[in-house]
């Protein structure tokens, strides 16, 4: 298998299996390689299926997005794209702690505040939620994280000025692009002592809805059983990378 440049990369034994990724190791110590899968959960794992094409789709769209945010000063997981579904990252501890950021009422925090969907939120919200499967990676406040150990406080400082940064640079890319970046959850690792985002950004990750007819063009159509849920990632890659 080879790179862009030439170079021989060799895949070697599987380190992890995510629900929608798996991560590989490599000649490098310090490099890994995600491979995208077509699978599709929700609900905490609860509901399962498949999203045809969905991993080529979300490792082009994560490309493009970490390289644009890289060249905006966030420092990313990133190296480069390796084949249709596979990503060429640094190896990081992940920190266990979800950020999700929020522009727009949706989702949980409409179920769990009573807020109404679609009213938008000025500034962002950042909350934190406990990178835990079996627990339902539960939202958690600062004081959780210290009791559990679970990142520094100055570490959660940085995650938290780095998660607005992202915010701060997608909000107008997608604009630009006719949508509306409603909510999005990122994830965020150590690599050499630096802390730099990882994971995805992709239609998996984020939620997105359509400026005009306010549709929604993620997973939700997954989760709510909308139907075009293909079509809905087709559309969001032709608009990032078209």
């Amino acid at each position: 298998m080879g790179g862009d440049k030439g170079q021989i990369m060799t895949i070697g034994s599987m380190l992890y299996e995510g629900k929608a990724k798996k991560v590989f190791a490599t000649d490098k110590p310090d490099q890994v390689v995600q491979y995208f899968k077509d699978d599709a959960t929700a609900f905490n794992a609860q509901k399962r299926g498949t999203i045809v094409e969905k991993g080529v789709i979300n490792n082009k769209i994560s490309e493009r997005l970490f390289v644009l945010l890289e060249q905006a000063g966030v420092p990313t997981h990133f190296v480069e794209r390796l084949s249709d579904r596979e990503l060429l990252t640094k190896k990081v501890a992940i920190v266990p702690v979800e950020v999700v950021v929020r522009n727009v009422v949706a989702g949980s925090l409409a179920k769990r505040l009573g807020l109404k969907e679609g009213d938008p939120i000025e500034p962002a919200i950042v909350e934190w939620y406990y990178k835990n499967d079996a627990l339902g990676d539960p939202l958690i406040a600062d004081e959780h994280i210290r009791l559990m150990q679970l990142a520094t406080p100055e570490q959660m400082t940085e995650i938290k000025r780095l998660a607005l940064k992202v915010n701060g640079v997608l909000q107008p890319f997608f604009r630009e692009r006719q949508m509306i970046l409603v909510d999005f959850k990122l994830e965020f690792g150590l690599h050499k002592g630096q802390l730099i985002l990882a994971d995805e950004i992709s239609p998996d990750t984020c939620r997105f809805w359509d400026q005009t007819t306010k549709e929604s063009m993620d997973k939700d159509r997954f989760r709510k059983d909308l139907g075009k849920i293909e079509e809905a990632y087709q559309e969001v890659l032709k608009r990032v990378c078209g």
